[in-house]
């Protein structure tokens, strides 16, 4: 690996205890021990790209997403095959009959009945069973592995976090933004890390809007003490309930503007490349996402089976571009209007490829 601070390559002798031999300064990462594509040099790549040199903020979680080096997520199946107990308990008895049969019988019948032996000692022997497996995901490096480097190793070599990374987690001080007296939208938002995000950046404040962050099964309580005069944009993940989320806020307020803004669903199931995860199947079905959402069949089949996408996990310029088209949009809807509020925002085209990467590590989407 590259040193951080004088460039010099070091083979793995001349790096022990992330201190180059050098120059004998401290380095945070390495990949031999932290895992592939964890270097210093590389999320400072992708932290400057993620925060447009500077001028913006993002998160841990969404440095995360873009630092990973692989992704890939499985839904579950079946068990294949007869279980071992329970195919030699029934093949032991048809063994023992078989060769029973070529001692009392003889000549053609004697060879069938030990060729049948043979056979069905073969097929219990060679038999395999798979048992079922339930879906799962994962990313690597898994979050609480990045996190832990972040606030440990990162913290020790630097004494910071990289330049325009803030802390989303669970301990972290909540961030203050200035106080929007006279709000013209609501943002609704059911990721944390979104939403964090957009406070550090200070886009109420700037686009004159309400933030509002609750879960999508909160969300109704959540703008309960919220004036019916203010459009709401909906910020959510590609998820079953996220999707549910802006038509049942329409039936539940007609008179109230809603835009859609969250992840499409086919920005992410048609790309290889995207971020997926998977988890217990929702109660929801996906009739009902079709019919109430208006998902195509595909889409509605993928969210019903678990599979998921995290709005976290979209490159921070775009997801602030979006944000600021849904709230210029919302304040010029109206609740009868066109279908242009009934469905998802149309994001850039060049959103439908998810979280980018300027390293290029293989597995790790394109930006």
């Amino acid at each position: 690996m590259i040193c951080p601070h004088c460039a010099a390559r070091l083979a793995a002798k001349e790096r022990t205890g992330q201190v180059c031999v050098h120059c004998t300064r401290r380095f945070a990462l390495d990949p031999r021990s932290h895992g592939r594509g964890m270097n210093d040099l590389r999320i400072r790549r992708i932290a400057a790209s993620a925060t447009d040199g500077g001028r913006l903020k993002v998160t841990v979680t969404q440095l995360w997403y873009l630092a990973r080096t692989s992704s890939h997520a499985y839904g579950p199946s079946r068990a294949y095959g007869i279980r071992g107990v329970v195919r030699w308990l029934v093949a032991l008895p048809v063994i023992a009959l078989l060769a029973l049969c070529v001692v009392l019988v003889d000549g053609r019948w004697a060879a069938l009945s030990g060729a049948a032996a043979v056979a069905v000692l073969g097929a219990a022997t060679f038999m395999r069973h798979t048992p079922a497996r339930p879906g799962g995901s994962s990313v690597s490096p898994p979050e609480h592995v990045f996190r832990g480097l972040m606030a440990g190793r990162w913290r020790t070599a630097y004494g910071q976090l990289p330049p325009g990374v803030v802390d989303d987690g669970p301990h972290a001080r909540p961030s203050r933004e200035p106080v929007v007296g006279d709000p013209t939208a609501v943002v609704l938002c059911t990721d944390h890390a979104v939403a964090v995000f957009l406070r550090v950046n200070g886009v109420p404040a700037r686009l004159k809007v309400l933030l509002v962050e609750a879960e999508p099964a909160t969300a109704h309580d959540a703008l309960a003490n919220v004036p019916d005069r203010l459009p709401v944009v909906v910020l959510h993940d590609a998820s079953a309930l996220g999707v549910l989320l802006a038509p049942l806020l329409r039936l539940a307020h007609p008179g109230r503007v809603v835009v859609d803004a969250g992840l499409p669903v086919a920005a992410v199931r048609r790309r290889d490349r995207a971020v997926r995860r998977f988890s217990a199947v929702p109660a929801v079905d996906a009739e009902q996402l079709r019919s109430v959402a208006g998902l195509p069949e595909e889409d509605a089949a993928w969210l019903a089976e678990g599979f998921w996408s995290p709005l976290a996990a979209v490159p921070p310029l775009r997801l602030e571009s979006v944000v600021t088209a849904a709230v210029g949009r919302a304040l010029t809807a109206r609740p009868a209007g066109p279908r242009a509020t009934d469905g998802f925002l149309t994001w850039p085209a060049e959103a439908r490829a998810p979280v980018g990467d300027t390293s290029r590590t293989k597995g790790t989407p394109a930006g």
